[in-house]
């Protein structure tokens, strides 16, 4: 029998008609991935028939296809049945190279038993497993989450895999920048002992010669006084003033070095009592100055005593040192309790902190210096007119830190001053 060849023509409309073909199949592969149809007909030897799709709710698939995780299915041996474009993607390989193939495949070589213990144990409940896929050349850390669904046809395994690409990169930028901040953390302890060490040293040091300056200042005055011309004498004057503030700034610097140690000794102090000593030791000048001084119901709270007393004799001292010329002192020191750590919560009977008030009638401040008042060595007057290091309210504020408190000052020029402190009733150990 002769055979006839096919002319250009009947070639080009055969790969015609395969094209249209391919393309339809495609198309209505798509239709059923994204929820399009719910069944198909097919023509077969016994005329048409109806395949009904009956998983493929429209709104799931859709959901399914269009998640940013990667979502499958596996039969009972492990076989891919289906997979969403996502998944495809994540593995690096084409969708048809996807389906069909064992999962195990696509996990890395070290990961394989973890996998496949996995698989075994998610068919009684549901589990959960980080482990590595290949993807392309290179590999991806996934979190598995499987589970089994029952259909009327049989079992298979749901699986939904997070890539946590971003999450371990943000995971190990976090472990790498606390250990930086560790390591920081040390270097600056290491740097505030020495710092510490050095100023206790220095402070210690600067004493006996500024000690030595004043006890022979003051024997030239004692000893040479008629000898010694008007204007020398008022030279010395200056030096055994000088001398003395010097005194007292390596006093106040020593104090201030202590406070940055680590010593976190509180006990219940009642602030009653630790103000009537200090009006007591106060009692001369409040004389002096004709000073009214009003104590309301302090509270017993944990405090370091010493320190917690430092910080009532600074702000009071302060009051009675910035009064008005030719006007009484008057400081009014009350307190109350608090619900919340903030200088804004409503008050309550046995609330957990308490508000302390120091009001003073003085010369005040403007407030847009309020916290620069707390900075070391910080003056908002000069020392001819008042006496003083500068050192005193940033030893506050540092003692009122260490007690897990706040410190704000309030006031207005010539309006006096008010300091609040709002401190724990009790300390949390740590």
């Amino acid at each position: 029998m002769e055979t006839r060849s096919k002319t250009i023509e009947e070639l080009n409309a055969e790969l015609e008609e395969l094209q249209h073909q391919l393309f339809e199949a495609n198309e209505t592969i798509d239709a059923i991935r994204t929820g399009q149809i719910d069944a198909i007909v097919v023509q077969d030897q016994y005329g048409p028939q109806l395949y009904s799709l009956r998983s493929a709710d429209q709104a799931y698939r859709v959901f399914i296809e269009k998640m940013t995780e990667g979502a499958l299915t596996l039969n009972k041996v492990g076989i891919i049945l289906y997979c969403n474009s996502q998944f495809a993607h994540l593995v690096g390989k084409p969708l048809s190279n996807v389906i069909g193939i064992p999962f195990v495949d696509l996990v890395v070589t070290k990961h394989k038993k973890s996998f496949q213990d996995l698989f075994q144990r998610s068919w009684t409940k549901d589990s959960r497993q980080e482990i590595a896929l290949k993807a392309g050349k290179d590999s991806i850390v996934v979190q598995l989450s499987a589970a089994q669904l029952e259909f009327d046809d049989g079992k298979t395994m749901s699986m939904i895999v997070t890539d946590l690409t971003a999450q371990k990169k943000t995971q190990e930028l976090l472990e790498d920048t606390n250990l930086q901040l560790a390591r920081m953390n040390h270097a600056l302890e290491m740097s505030n002992h020495d710092l510490q060490q050095f100023a206790s040293v220095a402070s210690h040091d600067l004493q006996e010669p500024v000690r030595k300056i004043l006890i022979f200042s003051n024997l030239i005055k004692e000893r040479c006084n008629e000898d010694i011309p008007k204007e020398c004498g008022q030279y010395i004057d200056k030096i055994v003033g000088s001398a003395a503030r010097m005194k007292t700034l390596i006093i106040d610097v020593l104090n201030y070095s202590k406070l940055s140690a680590n010593q976190k000794e509180f006990h219940s102090v009642d602030l009653g009592a630790v103000v009537e000593e200090l009006l007591e030791d106060f009692e001369l000048i409040i004389k002096e100055k004709n000073a009214m001084v009003t104590v309301g119901n302090l509270p017993t709270i944990e405090v370091n005593k010493g320190q917690i007393r430092q910080v009532f004799q600074n702000i009071f001292s302060n009051a009675l040192k910035f009064s008005k010329e030719g006007i009484a002192p008057v400081i009014q020191i009350k307190a109350k309790r608090l619900k919340e750590k903030s200088f804004s919560s409503s008050q309550e009977a046995n609330g957990p902190f308490c508000l302390i008030s120091i009001k003073d009638n003085g010369i005040g401040f403007d407030e847009k210096y309020r916290n620069q008042i707390f900075a070391l060595f910080e003056r908002l007057h000069s020392k001819d007119s008042y006496e003083g290091t500068g050192i005193g309210l940033a030893i506050t504020k540092k003692i009122i830190e260490k007690h897990n408190g706040l410190v704000h000052a309030k006031s207005h020029p010539g309006g006096g001053a008010e300091f609040l402190l709002l401190l724990p009733i009790e300390q949390q150990n740590e």
